[in-house]
């Protein structure tokens, strides 16, 4: 039996009420801590290419206040454990097409968290991977470091967005087996498309 077939009453208690009860809550947290990582990305990238700022200068918001944070890998590499692990832990109150969404978001986040643990161990041990006289992750080497996160940060974003949109809109076959009252009034869902 598959964790998607065991019923939430079966599963641990704290899970049966992230993905039932708290859902909607988790998932409006999850967001603002997702939407307060891409402003710090647009941060950076506003001062680069609008004020004109060179790139080891551009360090986003938090990076003005705190350099050594942003330059340490270890701010980046704790956002992509809190990505994955939100996605993993709300991933079990998604159902249908929403689920797949939130599983392709899970999978390419999964990728981005392998690059950031790449550039953490190599920050830490100070050995450099490609020859690279800085931390360097695989994708790197063909894209800059700035718009390599830009564009990590938009293929998990969108299928996140994707994901939630659906989630909060449900025909009524996944109205049925939701968990959460996320939907609102599940009587008025939608009739399979």
């Amino acid at each position: 039996m598959t964790q998607a077939t065991i019923p939430l009453s079966s599963r641990p208690i704290r899970f049966a009420a992230l993905n039932s009860a708290h859902h909607r809550l988790a998932l409006n947290i999850y967001m603002v801590i997702v939407l307060a990582h891409w402003a710090e990305h647009l941060a950076q990238a506003f001062q680069i290419w609008a004020l004109g700022m060179p790139r080891p200068k551009a360090l986003g918001a938090l990076g003005m206040a705190f350099p050594w944070l942003i330059r340490s890998e270890w701010l980046h590499y704790g956002y992509a454990l809190v990505m994955i692990a939100g996605l993993i832990l709300l991933r079990p109150g998604f159902v249908g097409r929403a689920r797949t969404w939130w599983t392709v978001a899970l999978v390419i986040q999964f990728w981005h968290h392998i690059e950031h643990l790449l550039l953490l161990l190599q920050w830490q041990t100070g050995t450099f991977l490609f020859g690279a006289t800085a931390p360097t992750s695989i994708l790197q080497l063909v894209v800059p470091r700035v718009e390599l996160h830009l564009f990590y940060n938009s293929i998990v974003f969108i299928p996140m967005v994707i994901a939630v949109y659906l989630h909060l809109r449900p025909n009524a076959s996944e109205a049925e087996r939701m968990s959460c009252a996320c939907a609102g009034d599940r009587s008025a869902a939608p009739a399979n498309p």
